[in-house]
């Protein structure tokens, strides 16, 4: 720890300080820059430490004796985790604040008139902490982003041993629809394990299976090069590697949700889901389990949403959490998710869009997934996002189908509102209804009167 008594407070500028002990801590690396609250003489209070554990801890230590209980500090990377956890834990509020709202304030030139900054801007009530979940949702949301991680690295190399296979012209992808099936993988198997006879490999197919064992034989006869057949070889296990770690991590993903179940639900099922078909689909894919346990856990079936799979609950369950009380209302929500469009106008005139590189969020990704799964389907949400289709095009229809999906997810976890699909007919009704009330108002404040067709013959 180093003391800088010579630093001089950055000027107010005559903002009211509605917060006197509070402090500010620049991040980095190696060491970490805290502004504390000023000293009597007005002389800045200034101390650095190291990122070590015993110097975060001696950090903790002298802030309290400062006596500050909130401190704000920009989400620099990950340097910021381990002191924040710490603080958390010895009971001082932390905001963390977004380095892109800080980083254009002009004259803030080094790290000690950074701590300066956030001390000032914090005392003076102007900082915004960034959302984050309670501790146990953190803990889960560390293993499910890093379980993504997994899944995505066993899609590269599903990638590479089709590549394998294409270059020994074994057209597997033409003979299965999907490699990583039962009949695809049971396939690749078989031509690790040395077989080679196209007719024996048509035999593993699957019986429910649309080709004939013939029609699949003649996609698999290749050049069977040594060099590709050991690249899909390597490529099998790490698949195999890779589908193992994942199978760990949803086991103690489960764990852990299940520890934080309600003690009345823990024996409890999910109540049946009003759609059969859904349910039906959700046990088929294994999921039925999953869906139980996330069911103990929120108190609500995210899944009962269409489009919503048990999978796609738990990630938007181990992202957010179930205590959403820190948004005000759903349109927070939706514009934390960054699913709000973007209304730039200046001086009445649209300004032109710019990309600033802030990117989708986990849950939205999601949440565009579920709509574009919408697209076809016989559902309410289905009949919205084609109408938005018609106006404006796919993509807008995916972008306002994926807020609806929030706004309806929002609820459910907020308030306990049950999610009940109204179906296509009676949605279309209700929209048809909306469009002619519009008809008449505007016939009406234009001094027609619309007169239905019968009664105008």
């Amino acid at each position: 720890m180093r003391r800088h008594g010579g630093a001089r407070a950055a000027a107010a500028g005559g903002l009211k300080r509605l917060r006197p002990n509070v402090a500010g801590i620049d991040l980095g690396a190696r060491e970490h820059w805290v502004c504390g609250p000023a000293g009597t003489d007005g002389t800045a209070n200034i101390r650095t430490f190291r990122t070590t554990t015993p110097e975060l801890e001696r950090l903790v230590v002298w802030l309290q004796e400062q006596g500050v209980v909130s401190v704000a500090m920009e989400s620099t990377s990950v340097y910021w985790i381990p002191l924040y956890e710490l603080l958390e834990a010895n009971g001082i509020e932390v905001v963390l604040v977004n380095a892109r709202h800080l980083r254009g304030v002009p004259g803030r030139k080094t790290d000690m008139l950074d701590c300066q900054w956030l001390q000032t801007l914090h005392s003076c009530g102007l900082l915004k902490g960034s959302f984050r979940p309670d501790e146990s949702i953190c803990q889960l949301r560390a293993l499910q982003r890093e379980r993504a991680n997994l899944v995505a690295e066993r899609t590269r190399i599903v990638q590479r041993m089709q590549k394998a296979l294409d270059q020994m012209n074994v057209q597997v992808h033409h003979a299965v629809s999907d490699l990583t099936g039962k009949t695809g993988l049971s396939i690749v198997r078989a031509i690790v394990d040395g077989e080679r006879t196209p007719a024996e490999l048509a035999k593993l197919r699957d019986k429910r299976c649309k080709k004939s064992p013939a029609q699949i034989a003649e996609h698999l006869t290749g050049t069977w090069r040594d060099d590709h057949l050991f690249n899909l070889k390597m490529g099998l296990r790490r698949y195999d590697d890779i589908t193992r770690l994942i199978s760990e991590y949803d086991a103690q993903l489960s764990r852990w949700i299940a520890e934080l179940q309600a003690p009345e639900r823990r024996e409890q099922t999910a109540p049946t889901h009003p759609n059969a078909a859904k349910e039906k689909a959700i046990r088929a894919r294994g999921d039925g389990a999953k869906r139980d346990v996330l069911w103990r856990f929120a108190g609500v079936d995210l899944t009962r949403i269409d489009g919503i799979s048990a999978s796609a609950a738990e990630i938007v369950l181990t992202e957010v959490g179930l205590d959403l009380t820190k948004f005000a209302d759903e349109s927070h929500f939706v514009s934390w998710l960054r699913l709000s469009p973007k209304l730039s106008i200046s001086a009445g005139k649209p300004v032109p869009k710019r990309n600033k590189g802030t990117g989708a969020t986990r849950v939205a990704g999601v949440l565009r997934m579920a709509a574009l799964a919408l697209t076809h389907s016989n559902t309410a949400l289905g009949a919205y996002s084609r109408r938005i289709a018609r106006r404006k095009g796919g993509a807008v229809a995916t972008f306002a189908t994926a807020r609806k999906l929030a706004a309806l997810i929002f609820r459910m976890l907020r308030y306990g509102q049950d999610y009940v699909d109204e179906g296509v007919a009676a949605y279309e009704a209700r929209f048809q209804q909306r469009r002619l009330h519009q008809l008449v108002e505007t016939a009406r404040q234009l001094g027609y009167q619309l007169v239905p067709a019968l009664e105008a013959a």
